[in-house]
């Protein structure tokens, strides 16, 4: 068996890194769309020649790139797919030429699906699942990973989150500004910023990779069907979309200009309902019996029954105005250069008011009329009437304010004698402003009512009907209604992340088995500065925290700060009553700075400076008669994290800490692609990979104190204790392994079988250590003086890892191939199955507690229908998600844990494309997002005082439908 080909069939090659012909499979649906308008869907051409991979678009910035004056008429001149099938061809094209294991979306997939973010066209990729944010998707899972765990950059750089974490929020990036996206599941050496799960590469448009001028105009309306929800708040169910992009070039095709600019403007009317915690009150094994609760009047023995419970009714405003800018230089055949910008500013206001109480044994409430509905293990009740409630009136209003702004200019060059050299600028950062406010609002004089309820034994809203209007200004005052010990809060945070790199690489070709080696070195430094300020509020004239507080004291609502009634309808509560939350806190309020511990936590700075070196091999070569291709390399990372915190003693601030630590760690990875027939490929990847905790995990903020030991063998003596994050914290790591049956046919067609295992040499876990150092830790009791500075301390620890396996089934299949009568029809499908394996020490001892890891669900599907042909457009999607683990949790001192429900969104796409006449390139949309209005939901799974576990359910929360209308036009 031979191994191998001749040098001179490689020189004659020197095949451009394989990332760059994924990117011009990724742009061809917009390319060919913004060339040649809107068209009938044709066949395409083969697969491109090396010539035409040559004058691709480079996806990755630092990868090399010949380009010539005029680098990509040729190759856009064959593209003349368009639409659904065009983008999905493109999609196919580009996973089918890459080196790695990927999946692919185009621009033409995103924009022709009701999509609010890129977030929403990445969930129904292969292996990929969606956490929904306010009703739409914001974080992406890969291979059933925590969102934290997945590498995500822009043009090929990492980028600067708003959250305290890594995981980027994909809703802050608009998609008709984003013309492609490749999902990298293995890895190679030469990609940077990569997840351990893995890495979503986004990419903006490339103004040279078009043969002209192209203008395109997007303008939707969006309509909510929750209706208004908070109408005193002035925010409707309706909103906009609006998108503007410009492409031209100039002096003869060497400098190219892109300018795009898209805004959102959309209403958010969210219903949530919570049900607090479920117990039996009365009877053997109750909470009478085992913890000494006051016996229930009226309420049965042996029966479970919900112990609290909340409505509340959100209504948003989300305002993002979007700018991407990029400006392409190709003056010869030698350099290219090309600037790229991307800014965003994000604006939300959110009012949320709600109605809450507690009906527990302890709130000294009685039940009449009590309805029992048969149920394993004990029976529920499921209607009657409570008396002796206490309504908790919350109204909160929040205020968020975000700026990205990202640059990157890159540089390269071809020196003529077969090196190829790259040089790459980039700056990223990320600024949050937050302000959340909230009052309390109650009956005069601390006063109860009773309420007739009828709650579902399933998921579902309930109904309540209290015995008081609560929209009559007249039945409510501002105070504390269940004692908190203050009559509202505010708070003030900040966060600014910024990353700074430089890259700069050197390709070569090479020979024997393969067709080049690149060597390359990349230098980042990442700052995340947090800081939050947090405020009680006080009613005026009713002192504070200084022991003349009382919580009945009650002060009516001004009426100049009133507005309509909230509705709460869907609960069976006509309305609560609505005011403006600022204006009380500046006319009926007074704040005292009230930052606790958690508080206090959140104050901080953690730096990353991460040097990378990396060598990759380009294979290119046979094994027999069997083509085969791909890429051998390692990279070398190098870390130095430090962190500068608050150190505390409980909710004393005792002064500031500071610490790090440095790591060194050597990623291989290995990508393999066998070419077993013309169109059929089998696909082997074996990578190390890394990801480094979450940001606000490495803080080194601490709460931390000595005290003297009462009992046991060190009694007498004064010892340090104390918990905090871990600014020594080392990287996950994970050795994955990948296998791939493709085989392509038709013109957008495929079938695809992956298997996958992922080791996870290590996993992070909250720990105690009993041998910790504290000598660098301050202590503020000068009375006590520690026996040692040796104690015990809390904080995420790395631990021992797990591992995952999955198989991923995908495939898309043209009607035609079927029939002529089904020509213009079309399915996509995939199917992934994970399971994942947490060793029994590193779980939590909570009763019934996770066996898998956080995040994880077992089965994701999508399904998609789709019709295009003589200008008309429908296309119906369903993305499904089983149920996963929550973090373990406590409510109201009960041990438990979350469960999230299954969720299926279906969307609805119905669309007509003018494609000559006076109206060529016109085209109209009805785009309806959560076509069947699906819930989200969770599960408590509690521990009642016999040791029995019970699943009830917990939160049922509902978006409605939103409904887009509107109009493209392209010049």
């Amino acid at each position: 068996m031979h191994i191998g080909h001749s040098p001179d069939t490689a020189d004659a090659m020197r095949p451009q890194p394989r990332r760059r012909r994924l990117a011009q499979a990724c742009q061809a649906a917009l390319l060919g769309l913004l060339a040649a308008g809107v068209v009938q869907a044709q066949d395409t051409p083969s697969t491109p020649t090396a010539q035409q991979a040559d004058q691709s678009t480079t996806a990755n910035p630092s990868t090399p790139a010949k380009k010539s004056a005029k680098p990509a008429a040729t190759t856009l001149q064959t593209v003349v797919v368009t639409g659904i099938r065009g983008s999905i061809e493109s999609s196919i094209k580009a996973k089918q030429n890459s080196d790695d294991i990927i999946e692919a979306i185009s621009a033409e997939d995103i924009g022709k699906l009701p999509d609010a973010s890129i977030a929403e066209s990445l969930a129904r990729l292969p292996g990929l699942a969606t956490q929904r944010l306010d009703g739409r998707a914001n974080v992406i899972s890969i291979r059933g990973l925590s969102p934290d765990f997945a590498g995500t950059t822009l043009n090929g750089r990492e980028q600067a989150t708003i959250g305290e974490n890594r995981g980027v929020e994909y809703d802050q990036y608009p998609s008709e500004l984003i013309s492609s996206a490749a999902v990298y599941k293995t890895p190679d050496a030469s990609l940077i910023g990569q997840g351990l799960s893995g890495t979503v590469d986004l990419h903006t448009i490339r103004p040279l990779d078009l043969p002209h001028r192209a203008v395109v105009l997007n303008l939707r309306g969006e309509h909510t069907s929750n209706g208004k929800l908070n109408p005193g708040s002035g925010v409707g169910d309706m909103g906009h979309r609006a998108s503007f992009s410009y492409i031209d070039q100039f002096f003869n095709h060497t400098l190219g200009v892109a300018v795009g600019f898209a805004q959102l403007d959309s209403p958010i009317q969210e219903k949530q309902y919570q049900a607090w915690w479920w117990s039996v009150d009365n009877g053997p094994g109750s909470a009478e019996q085992n913890w000494g609760a006051p016996h229930t009047p009226g309420m049965p023995d042996g029966v479970i029954s919900q112990e609290g419970m909340q409505l509340r009714a959100k209504s948003e405003r989300q305002k993002r105005n979007g700018l991407m800018a990029v400006v392409e230089w190709a003056p010869g055949e030698h350099y290219h250069s090309t600037l790229d910008m991307y800014f965003s500013t994000f604006n939300q206001r959110q009012f949320t008011n709600g109605l809450q109480w507690s009906s527990s044994p302890w709130d000294g409430i009685s039940y009449s009329n009590v309805g029992v509905t048969p149920y394993q293990p004990y029976p529920l009740v499921t209607s009657g009437t409570i008396d002796g409630i206490k309504p908790i009136m919350q109204n909160e209003f929040n205020r968020e304010h975000d700026k990205l702004f990202s640059v990157g200019w890159n540089n390269q060059y071809d020196f003529g004698n077969g090196w190829q050299g790259t040089a790459d600028l980039s700056y990223s950062t990320a600024k949050k402003k937050l302000r959340d406010a909230y009052l309390f609002t109650g009956l005069p004089n601390g006063g109860t009512t009773s309420v007739d309820f009828n709650t579902p034994v399933g998921n579902g809203y309930p109904d309540f009907r209290p015995g008081v209007d609560l929209s009559n200004p007249a039945n409510v005052v501002f105070t504390d209604p269940d004692n908190y010990g203050y009559n509202g809060r505010e708070e003030f945070d900040r966060q600014k992340d910024t990353i700074k790199a430089v890259r700069l690489e050197a390709t070569h070709p090479a020979g024997w088995i393969f067709s080049d080696f690149t060597l390359g070195a990349d230098y980042s430094e990442r700052t995340k500065v947090k800081s939050a300020d947090v405020y009680f509020a006080w009613l005026n004239g009713n002192g504070s925290a200084n022991g003349t507080y009382n919580h009945d004291f009650g002060t009516p609502i001004g009426a100049s700060l009133l507005g309509s009634p909230t509705s709460l309808g869907y609960g069976g509560i006509p309305g609560i009553v609505y005011y403006d939350v600022l204006d009380a806190l500046s006319s009926q309020f007074y704040l005292t700075a009230r930052n606790g511990l958690a508080d206090y936590n959140r104050n901080y700075t953690v730096r990353e400076k991460v040097p990378v070196a990396y060598a990759k091999f380009t294979i290119d070569s046979h094994l027999g008669d069997v083509p085969l291709r791909g890429n051998v390399g390692v990279q070398f990372v190098r870390t130095d994290q430090s962190s500068q915190a608050l150190q505390t003693n409980g909710d004393t601030l005792v002064g500031r800490i500071a610490d790090g630590a440095k790591y060194n760690e050597v990623l291989p990875s290995l990508n393999l692609v066998a070419q077993l027939t013309d169109r059929q490929y089998l696909r082997f990847g074996l990578a190390k990979t890394m990801a480094r905790g979450r940001i606000d995990d490495e803080k080194v903020a601490t709460s931390a104190g000595v005290s003297e030991v009462t009992n046991g063998p060190a009694a007498g003596q004064v010892l340090w204790s104390g918990s905090g994050g871990n600014p020594k914290l080392k990287p996950y790591i994970a050795v994955g392994t990948d296998l791939s049956w493709e085989n392509y046919f038709g013109t957008s067609s495929y079938v695809a079988v992956a298997v996958f295992n992922k080791n996870l040499l290590n996993y992070i876990y909250r720990q105690t250590t009993l041998d910790y150092d504290f000598s660098h830790y301050t202590n503020d009791n000068p009375t006590l003086t520690p026996t040692s500075n040796i104690g015990s301390f809390t904080r995420p620890e790395n631990g021992t890892g797990g591992k995952m396996q999955g198989l991923e089934l995908s495939g898309a299949l043209e009607g035609g191939l079927l029939m002529d009568a089904l020509d213009g029809f079309g399915i996509q499908a995939n199917y992934s199955l994970t399971n994942s394996y947490i060793p029994k020490s590193s779980i939590s001892s909570i009763p019934g507690g996770p066996r898998t890891l956080p995040g994880l669900s077992h089965k994701v599907a999508n399904l998609a229908l789709y019709y295009e042909k003589h200008g008309f457009s429908a296309r119906i999607a369903e993305r499904y998600r089983s149920s996963f683990t929550g973090e373990a949790v406590a409510l109201f001192d009960q041990l438990g844990y979350t469960k999230v429900l299954a969720n299926k969104q279906t969307d609805l796409q119905l669309g007509y494309a003018f494609d000559e006449g006076r109206w060529n390139g016109l085209s109209i949309l009805l785009q309806v997002n959560n076509l069947t209005n699906t819930p989200d939901t969770t599960q408590q799974i509690a521990g009642l005082p016999d040791g029995v576990q019970v699943a009830r359910p917990l939160e049922y929360d509902t978006w409605g439908r939103t409904v887009m209308f509107g109009v493209n036009y392209k010049l």
